[in-house]
């Protein structure tokens, strides 16, 4: 049973991890939580600590940024299996929002296109006037 002294100790150093860029990614993620588990915590105390102490401090965790975008993704797609290129831009722009803008938009469409492709959710694309948007990525 960690004592209240780990947890802040615990606490101190998530704040170090992400004191130059207010942003956790998948490898510092799994490099905090080795460390709690160092410090006595299970990986879910340590991802409980992880997200509050986020949460308190206003920075971003990549996994949760992820996460978000893909629940918006799948709600646009959950009518018809189809997601179109408005939809698309809205949830880059959360999913920009939930990273802090610490990722660039390419990257960000790359990771929206695999989650689509991923999950078998189609694109919108073509028609009278448009244009190959998705496959532009």
């Amino acid at each position: 049973m960690p004592t209240e002294e780990s947890r802040k100790q615990f606490v101190e150093y998530i704040m170090l991890q992400v004191y130059d860029d207010q942003y956790v990614d998948r490898a510092e993620e799994k490099k905090i939580l080795e460390m709690g588990i160092k410090k006595g915590f299970s990986v879910e105390e340590g991802l409980a600590i992880l997200r509050q102490v986020a949460d308190d401090k206003g920075f971003a965790i990549e996994r949760e940024a992820e996460n978000r975008a893909k629940e918006i993704l799948g709600q646009f797609a959950a009518n018809d299996g189809v997601v179109d290129k408005k939809e698309f831009e809205d949830a880059l722009a959360l999913f920009k929002s939930a990273s802090k803008g610490k990722l660039p938009e390419p990257e960000l469409k790359k990771r929206l296109k695999k989650m689509m492709l991923d999950n078998g959710w189609k694109a919108k694309e073509g028609g009278l006037f448009g244009t190959k948007w998705f496959s532009a990525i």
